[in-house]
C-alpha cells in the first residue's frame, strides 16, 4: 500500500475520489440534510487535517481513502 498525499492528486482527480468515496461510504443518503459537497468538503477537511490518507494498493490496482489508524493496521498487516 502507498500513502499518496493530496497535493499530488490534480483537483479534478481528487474532487472525483471525494465524490466517489463520499457516494461509496452512503453519506449522500444519510437522513442528515447536507449535500454531496458538504460531505466532500469535510472529507477534504479530514485529509488537511491529516486524519485521512489517500491509499493506492498497487495489487488491487485501487484507490481508497483511511483513517490513519486503519492505514497503519493495513500496512502492519501486510508487513506479517
Amino acid at each position: 500500500m502507498i500513502d499518496v498525499p493530496y497535493r499530488d492528486i490534480s483537483p479534478d482527480a481528487l474532487q472525483g475520489l471525494l465524490e466517489d468515496f463520499v457516494t461509496r461510504q452512503g453519506y449522500d443518503t444519510t437522513e442528515v440534510d447536507v449535500g454531496l459537497e458538504d460531505w466532500v468538503q469535510q472529507v477534504r477537511q479530514q485529509l488537511v487535517k491529516g486524519e485521512l490518507t489517500i491509499v493506492f494498493d498497487p495489487v488491487t490496482e485501487s484507490v481508497t481513502i483511511l483513517t490513519k489508524p486503519e492505514y497503519r493496521k493495513r500496512v502492519q498487516e501486510a508487513d506479517l
